[in-house]
């Protein structure tokens, strides 16, 4: 048998073999995977109130004895249970729906039972809806019922009261093999208690007050390992060698290749630590500026150059977060940096400056985009705005002929293209770079962590990586998982840009939506009606789309060209699709969500969201981001009948504002920082007991002590960080699903 921390759990008290396999189902294999089972809530037993002073709307907890029970089929082949509970002050109707096991039980039982759940109105007596619940036998200790008592999440075949006893039995029994990874000093100084004395608390509380302080040890100690990891990821960075683009040089147009920074050595390109030596790059190929081009250009400062290729002026935002970049770009370690930017701030225009930078040092840049449409769309427009400064974009997709993809391959190989722009076709097999020196990734929430670091690895050692998300993120969420990576943000519209005024409407007032769009687009305006997500299955969003065109185009809006775009068409029937609706062929698009970034068409001012309730907070504002784009007011119609409290949060939240910050806020405080940060980026924002929302003054804190034990002991080798160090390994190995690099 296993000894300490590891012992099986089936050697608890009150647990042994009969109740073992079902803590297996919660992941409870050891004793440790018990004392780190934290309570999902606590009741408060010392003052339960009597039943009759219950009122709706109020969660509590109940005490009593069943008085009868009633049972009924419902409609659809349900079952409805109604256990009657009285004290001596009232009565309660506990409900619950197909589950035949509860009345089995409750039948058997004549002792007290303890529910909690939140009350509402019934027909007699006030009702409780699916209650927790658990009977107090005659072998309960009294002690153990008036206290504060854990309540933790379970799954069928696990009570609370053998919860509770394996819970009890591991503080009890092997409290002592729990070794404090945080040294006294650190706990002294952040004034936390010992981790043995809070893991007691948190199972077996004496009052609130030692409860709330044990939890704020364990919430401390999870978001302090994750800082301590991405500080050391951060000073990682720091030391290694990157590309030192002479951007200084570029600013006072000074010769561009008499400046270029030192490259790592051919045989040391693709290792993993890439501290090359360093020699000069080769200046040979003929690729590179011809001699009656650099004369030309060598005179030109960068920012004259940056106003020669855009057609407006940058906004102060936008200037002052070029510079952010232009000084990572300087420094001799590689950038990692997350620009972030609501939707029609402009982050093409800042990334088509770092990609100018680069390649006026005589280095390739690359951006990649999640779909074909969004790399069309970056390659019609980075075209339209280095075509002014002679510098050809490459795009690379998928759809391109045979003829073609080799043609692209080859001027990206030998240079002759300075800037490719693609899909995830930019990482595949045979795709070779000469020079890449920064590696753009757009809406960088779409690509996985392979397919990010597979673009790196094709770069000249480590070449400078800039990510951009129109999607903004909760800085709770950017301290988390992307807490290794400097932060831009563009926070202000350029001029002249119009709000967009957002109306909420029920699924009864579609007629009047339909003539008011009517009205707009024989004023010449165009339109985009988006179908919701119905159905994981692309399949079924094809078909909901069709349904709608159908209707539009032969009914509501006969007489009127209207297009259809989803993604089960073929690119190149979308190309034509999307080309026609840029050119005012088509007046009105019918979409799915494939248009929900990279479509920028800046006479569609009207947005009409079907069903849009079925939608999340974030891909309404994304959609309602396709509009706006001209100086023509635009407007974002939501047609929604809502049936739950989060479905109106969101559609009054979208009426009330266009900030895409306060909506991420939103978003996170309705679904969580899981959800937001969706299966690819699990791990950093995973969470045994911490909460993003709760405890985000807490995360500052962890943050702060972090980087301060990083200044004093970057590598943890001091022997009393030894438990910090161990930890931290375990966090950044789920970190790696979110890492950049």
């Amino acid at each position: 048998m296993a000894q300490g921390l590891d012992t099986e759990v089936q050697f608890l008290k009150g647990v042994g073999p009969r109740f073992a396999p079902g803590l297996a189902k919660l992941g409870l294999q050891t004793v440790q995977d018990v004392l780190w089972a934290i309570p999902r809530r606590y009741e408060d037993r010392r003052n339960i109130p009597p039943i009759a002073f219950a009122r709706p709307g109020d969660w509590v907890t109940i005490i009593g004895t069943v008085s009868h029970m009633e049972s009924r089929p419902l409609r659809g082949g349900m079952l409805l249970l109604k256990a009657y509970v009285r004290d001596s002050s009232g009565m309660i109707a506990l409900t619950w729906f197909n589950q035949p096991w509860i009345q089995r039980t409750l039948e058997k039982y004549e002792g007290q039972v303890v529910a909690y759940g939140q009350v509402k109105d019934g027909n007699r007596y006030p009702e409780m809806a699916s209650p927790e619940w658990e009977t107090l036998g005659e072998g309960d200790d009294p002690e153990d019922f008036a206290k504060i008592v854990p309540v933790y999440p379970l799954k069928e075949g696990v009570t609370q009261k053998t919860m509770r006893k394996a819970a009890r039995s591991a503080v009890r029994d092997f409290i002592d093999f729990v070794e404090d990874p945080l040294p006294q000093s650190l706990r002294e100084r952040e004034k936390i208690r010992g981790l043995r004395w809070c893991l007691k608390q948190i199972h077996e509380p004496d009052t609130e007050v030692d409860r709330l302080e044990a939890r704020r040890r364990l919430v401390f100690e999870e978001f302090f390992y994750l800082q301590v990891g991405l500080a050391m990821r951060r000073a990682e960075v720091m030391e290694s060698l990157g590309i030192a683009f002479p951007v200084d040089d570029l600013l006072a147009g000074r010769t561009i290749f008499d400046a270029l920074p030192a490259v790592p050595t051919p045989p040391e390109l693709g290792t993993k630590k890439r501290r090359a030596s360093v020699v000069k790059p080769d200046l040979a190929p003929t690729h590179l500026f011809e001699e009656g081009e650099r004369s030309r250009r060598d005179g030109e400062p960068l920012l004259a150059q940056v106003e020669r290729m855009l057609p407006f002026t940058l906004t102060g935002a936008q200037q002052r977060v070029v510079h952010e970049i232009w000084d990572d770009m300087k420094a001799p370690h590689p950038m990692n940096r997350l620009l972030q930017g609501d939707v029609g701030s402009g982050k093409t225009a800042v990334a088509a400056c770092a990609m100018l930078a680069a390649v006026r040092s005589g280095y390739q840049a690359a951006l990649m985009a999640p779909t074909e449409i969004l790399a069309e769309q970056h390659a019609v427009n980075l075209r339209q705005l280095f075509s002014k400064l002679d510098i050809e974009v490459e795009l690379m997709v998928g759809k391109l002929t045979m003829v073609q993809k080799r043609r692209a391959l080859e001027r990206v190989r030998l240079g002759q293209a300075w800037i490719a722009v693609g899909t995830h076709a930019l990482i595949q097999e045979g795709v070779e770079f000469r020079r890449l020196g920064l590696a753009v990734i757009d809406e960088q929430h779409r690509f996985g962590v392979l397919q990010r670091a597979a673009l790196r690895e094709k770069g000249m050692g480590q070449p400078d990586v800039l990510v951009m998300t129109a999607t903004p993120i909760p800085r709770t969420l950017t301290m988390t998982v992307y807490g290794d990576l400097s932060s831009s943000i563009i926070d202000e519209l350029p001029p002249g840009r119009k709000p967009i005024k957002t109306h909420w409407k029920s699924a009864a007032e579609r007629k009047p939506v339909y003539a008011s769009v009517r009205k707009l687009v024989e004023e010449g305006r165009q339109a985009y009606f988006v179908c919701p997500m119905v159905s994981e299955s692309e399949k079924m969003l094809a078909q909901a789309a069709e349904d709608l065109y159908q209707h539009l185009s032969e009914e509501a809006f006969s007489g009127i060209p209207v297009g259809l775009l989803h993604g089960q068409m073929k690119s190149a029937e979308k190309e034509l699709v999307m080309n026609q609706f840029r050119t005012g062929d088509l007046r009105i698009l019918v979409a799915t969500t494939v248009i929900e970034v990279g479509v920028d068409v800046p006479n569609a001012s009207v947005m009409v969201i079907e069903d849009a309730n079925r939608f999340g907070l974030a891909q309404l504002h994304q959609l309602r981001g396709r509009v706006g784009r001209g100086d023509q007011q635009s407007f974002c119609i939501l047609i929604a009948d809502v049936k739950s409290d989060e479905a109106r949060t969101r559609m009054e939240v979208m009426v009330r504002t266009t900030d895409g910050f306060e909506i991420s806020e939103e978003d996170l405080k309705l679904r969580g920082p899981g959800m937001i940060t969706g299966t690819q980026q699990s791990g950093a924002a995973d969470f045994r007991i911490a909460d993003l929302l709760q405890d985000s003054r807490l995360l500052e804190v962890a943050r702060q002590a972090a980087i301060r034990l990083i200044a004093d002991d970057p590598s943890l080798s001091q022997p009393e960080h030894q438990g910090i160090l161990e930890k931290v390994g375990e966090k950044r190995g789920q970190m790696a699903m979110v890492s950049i690099s």
